[in-house]
């Protein structure tokens, strides 16, 4: 059986992303979370106040020989704004950055040779904002937030754009 491996991602609102992620194939499971912050064992409720410096994020567990870590990256990059600071959509506030916590040097090395790319590339018309930082402390959210479209039966949205399904 291949290594399972481990991604986490912050794009706004944890929903669409989370939702964006279950479909690539290769991705065993997508969970909405917390990380980035000094509160311990947060609440969604706590995150909302902008005041405990935790990102609404989506650990994203993969079997890489399936799907490579720059796949995930170029999903992540398809499905929000990097060029918005703390801010997706309507979603205001640290809590809504665009950030990627890396779990080893590769996936580092990757983020930032993806997002230098994009960047000089200038497709999205304004500098990323986005944050490279190591993985912290992650902490599953509620209950009611997983699969949340999926349960609702509804569209995903939260700002999220719809990936580019040809890219690969």
């Amino acid at each position: 059986m291949a290594r399972r491996r481990i991604a986490t991602f912050g794009g706004g609102c944890f929903w669409g992303v989370e939702s964006a992620f279950r479909e690539l194939d290769g991705v065993i499971a997508a969970t909405s979370g917390y990380m980035g912050g000094w509160l311990k064992h947060p609440t969604y409720q706590q995150v909302c106040t902008d005041k405990t410096g935790h990102a609404e994020v989506v650990q994203v567990e993969y079997d890489p020989a399936m799907v490579s870590y720059e796949r995930l990256l170029d999903l992540f990059w398809d499905i929000h704004d990097p060029t918005t600071l703390n801010r997706q959509g309507p979603d205001i506030g640290t809590q809504y950055r665009s950030v990627i916590f890396y779990h080893d040097v590769a996936q580092k090395a990757a983020a930032e040779t993806s997002l230098k790319r994009l960047d000089e590339a200038g497709e999205l018309g304004a500098p990323i904002v986005t944050q490279i930082a190591p993985a912290a402390l992650f902490y599953r959210a509620e209950e009611y937030h997983q699969r949340y479209y999926e349960r609702m039966g509804i569209a995903p949205h939260c700002g999220v754009r719809r990936p580019r399904m040809g890219a690969d």
